[in-house]
């Protein structure tokens, strides 16, 4: 079954990264995290914000981002960064892309995105806002890809409501 995939290229804050652990777990997307990582897998804050739902996460950790190209071959990866040219919405997903985000501190590394720019997405914001914050910023992203693909196996509440209305 195709599933969509959330990588955390360096990820800094543990809350976050338990925060879009759970996001993953709601929406059947697989984590990846690229090390090193600014907090241990164990930690409370992590575990805190993920919920009771960490252990049904499917996570898998590389040592670095080349191993995760070599372990993910033809992955078809989006870039999410404030230098991206195309707006997040204007993307086709496919149903088993990976969508990566970078460091809390300073996003995905220059020399990442510059091999990359078709495939570099950004989240509009007004003024002189930096960022948004990175869980928030998964979860835009994640569910634009998941209402493209028809939300995929999710249940989904507002249907099953409709076709058994009545009135």
């Amino acid at each position: 079954m195709a599933a969509i995939n959330i990588v955390l290229h360096q990820p800094e804050i543990p809350q976050n990264t338990g925060n879009i652990g759970r996001t993953c777990a709601a929406a059947g997307a697989r984590l990846h995290l690229i090390e090193p990582l600014g907090f241990q897998l164990n930690e409370k804050a992590l575990r805190r914000a993920g919920m009771d739902y960490w252990q049904e996460i499917d996570v898998t950790t590389y040592v670095n981002y080349e191993q995760f190209l070599e372990k993910n071959p033809g992955a078809r990866i989006y870039y999410t960064t404030t230098k991206g040219h195309r707006l997040y919405s204007d993307v086709s997903y496919e149903p088993d892309c990976y969508l990566m985000f970078g460091k809390e501190s300073g996003g995905i590394p220059e020399e990442i995105l510059k091999d990359h720019p078709d495939t570099c997405v950004r989240i509009p914001m007004l003024g002189q806002t930096r960022s948004l914050n990175l869980s928030n910023a998964a979860a835009i992203v994640l569910y634009e890809a998941l209402r493209q693909n028809q939300f995929m196996d999710m249940k989904l509440e507002g249907e099953l409501h409709r076709l058994h209305w009545k009135g």
